[in-house]
């Protein structure tokens, strides 16, 4: 099945004549984000999705600014922000309510010159529809699985792996050695029908909940246990805990709720491209080379900005395979460090967040800036 609902090109398309050949395997954030990049600077974009829908439910994203920024240069930060919310008082708390420290949204904003967003993933991913929509000529082909890179190879200039932690495109060119490693918690998330007087997270022995706006009269929750097979099991864990951390819990459908192991990529990758012409060139972008833990937030915005460097590497590249080569190599100097980094500060918080050493935890808390 293929989905394709543009008419026409859209505003910043390339103009020119077109540079190359695209395939993107996912539909995610990432891969979306890198067609929509792609197809600006004139390239001939195909999206290749396996599921025959494409994933809506309805968690929130955080998008920080420098996000933000590389959706407003790929086109669509003005959709972003019609359905988005600034995040701006959120704390850290204990379970009976006390407050610990404030987290640094402040800061963020005063340095960036514009808030924090949080967005639901159905909006953002509509946003990112929407952008490469106007294309009208960018297929989205639902329903196709892709298990090796070499034929998709030899019909691109380019393969792009968007495929998540469990990538095809990554197993097929790097092999197996980095692939998905649980880290022994159970997250759980959802929507509740009213909003949250307070926001931010709450951390307790093992275990923490978070409350964030999503949209007016909604609020977003995620939560970790060490084990929770059930929601009865979940709300167990959180009885008792200040309000209204129990109360959305009762409040709101379990049929809902999504629950999964919390993962990440591990070890680290070597390189996100391989840049050997006679193989086909290949990028991986957004969970296929970081998958991360969503402790600092970052999933959906370090996938961004990987379509974003992708997409600059890409036009300040010379035409042809050995300018395609550089730009790929500019691309890997540019994002797999960083995000790499960010990975591992994401895994790292997690296990300091879920300690069952509380007291030192919460006094080194409490140190935070203000």
């Amino acid at each position: 099945m293929t989905r394709r609902t543009g008419t026409g090109v859209g505003a910043g398309a390339g103009a020119g004549a077109r540079t190359g050949t695209a395939t993107v395997v996912g539909a995610g954030i990432g891969g979306l984000a890198t067609a929509i990049g792609l197809r600006r600077t004139g390239w001939s974009v195909t999206v290749l999705e396996r599921r025959t829908e494409l994933e809506r439910y309805g968690a929130a994203f955080g998008i920080h600014p420098t996000a933000q920024a590389a959706l407003d240069r790929l086109g669509v930060g003005a959709a972003l922000r019609d359905h988005a919310v600034p995040y701006r008082d959120a704390r850290i708390r204990t379970p009976d309510g006390r407050v610990l420290a404030r987290l640094p949204l402040e800061r963020i904003e005063k340095k960036a010159g514009r808030p924090e967003l949080l967005i639901s993933r159905p909006y953002l991913v509509d946003a990112l529809l929407a952008g490469l929509d106007a294309f009208g000529d960018v297929p989205v082909k639902l329903g196709e699985t892709v298990t090796e890179v070499s034929a998709l190879a030899a019909g691109s200039d380019l393969v792009v792996g968007a495929d998540g932690i469990r990538s095809a495109v990554r197993t097929s060119r790097f092999g197996d050695r980095s692939g998905p490693r649980e880290v022994g918690t159970v997250a759980w998330i959802g929507i509740a029908g009213f909003e949250s007087p307070v926001h931010g997270e709450t951390w307790g022995g093992g275990r923490f909940f978070g409350l964030t706006p999503v949209e007016p009269g909604r609020t977003n929750w995620y939560a970790t246990v060490p084990e929770a097979t059930t929601a009865d099991d979940l709300r167990a864990s959180f009885a008792g805990w200040h309000d209204p951390i129990p109360r959305i819990l009762d409040a709101t459908d379990p049929d809902t709720w999504i629950r999964y192991e919390m993962r990440h990529l591990y070890p680290a990758l070597p390189s996100f491209v391989s840049a050997d012409a006679s193989a086909g060139h290949v990028a991986l972008v957004g969970d296929a080379a970081h998958a991360m833990t969503p402790n600092l937030g970052q999933g959906a915005c370090t996938a961004i900005l990987d379509a974003d460097a992708l997409t600059r590497a890409v036009t300040a590249a010379p035409p042809g395979p050995a300018g395609l080569a550089a730009a790929l190599r500019a691309y890997d100097r540019e994002r797999r460090r960083s995000a790499q980094l960010t990975a591992f500060a994401s895994r790292t918080l997690h296990r300091f967040m879920s300690t069952e050493r509380t007291r030192l935890r919460n006094g080194a808390v409490r140190l935070l800036p203000g």
